[in-house]
């Protein structure tokens, strides 16, 4: 038996021994194993193998061999098949390099984020622009922005805060998570009676999760009302794009607030309190916009690939009846 989802499928290019909580299918002559791989994978045959599993929830769905062999998918030629496989297997080759890119760009920032910013103990970066020297400055985080919760109108599932007519836009953490913590756009609208509870920003600003996902950092560019489950840096005196990039980097080190095994819960004032080093204005934005160029490569790359991927789908679709 497997389990009825699309990554429980594949082909064993090799002898080995299989476990029993996998159906094992030999093919005949007239059936090319990677054809059937690829057929298997479509939306059609996903559908197929959720319907005829067995089991109260998705992860303790089972799918029989008595179910399984049921399942329909149209077979040409093998000469065809073989064609078929070639195009997808070019395709995937294709996908694995562009994921392998995307994998090294961001291995790539997140060793300079390591490199670019002072670690423990330290009072200079190890790698350096050239014409800079001298030890960062240590300041509080409170010392360098005027640092505020959002607010959120309650109970927060009243459609009366929400209109889609609004020109003011309502932020979630969702979003944050779907645009990777530079928000352009929000679907969501709050009412003019919604603004009316929460704190509605107008302009850019930088903004930290304190719910969810802790310690995110967000540039919103757009106008919103803030939920009550991020900080804002208003009047900063610091280079927007740097204090995004340190936030990046020192993300995990918010762990620290919380106990072992607990949910870590951020506040205005332990942000407040944390302490940072600062180079000079000059510095700050160097570096600012050496991590932006990197982050938009990283974009470009993830949208390949996605692109990529919605064409195999798209293909798999029209390829197979």
């Amino acid at each position: 038996m497997m389990r009825a989802w699309q990554g429980a499928i594949g082909v064993v290019k090799s002898e080995g021994m299989v476990s029993p909580a996998y159906i094992t299918a030999i093919p005949t002559s007239q059936l090319y194993p990677l054809f059937m791989d690829y057929c298997l994978r479509r939306d059609e045959a996903i559908s197929q193998m959720n319907h005829l599993s067995y089991g109260i929830t998705d992860f303790r769905k089972r799918l029989y061999w008595d179910s399984f062999i049921n399942i329909s998918c149209h077979i040409p030629s093998i000469y065809e098949q073989e064609k078929i496989t070639d195009f997808f297997s070019q395709l995937d080759d294709i996908i694995t390099l562009h994921k392998r890119k995307l994998d090294g760009l961001r291995k790539l920032k997140e060793g300079y984020l390591q490199q670019m910013f002072p670690q423990a103990n330290e009072r200079v970066p190890r790698v350096r622009f050239e014409g800079f020297s001298g030890e960062w400055k240590e300041r509080k985080l409170g010392d360098v922005a005027e640092i505020v919760r959002g607010a959120s109108p309650r109970p927060i599932d009243d459609p009366k805060w929400f209109d889609n007519n609004s020109d003011v836009g309502w932020l979630r953490i969702s979003d944050v998570t779907a645009q990777g913590g530079r928000i352009y756009y929000l679907e969501q609208r709050i009412s003019i009676e919604g603004q009316a509870k929460t704190r509605v920003l107008t302009e850019p600003h930088l903004l930290l999760s304190i719910a969810a996902t802790v310690g995110k950092p967000v540039i919103n560019y757009v106008k919103t009302g803030v939920h009550d489950g991020f900080l804002v840096f208003k009047n900063p005196i610091f280079e927007q794009e740097f204090m995004f990039q340190w936030l990046e980097m020192f993300r995990l080190q918010w762990q620290n607030y919380g106990q072992p095994g607990s949910q870590v819960n951020l506040n205005s004032d332990l942000v407040k309190s944390q302490l940072i080093l600062l180079p000079s204005e000059i510095e700050q934005v160097i570096i600012g916009k050496f991590f932006r160029n990197i982050d938009e490569q990283i974009t470009a790359q993830a949208g390949k690939l996605e692109l990529l991927r919605k064409l195999k789908a798209a293909y798999l679709q029209k390829m197979f009846i």
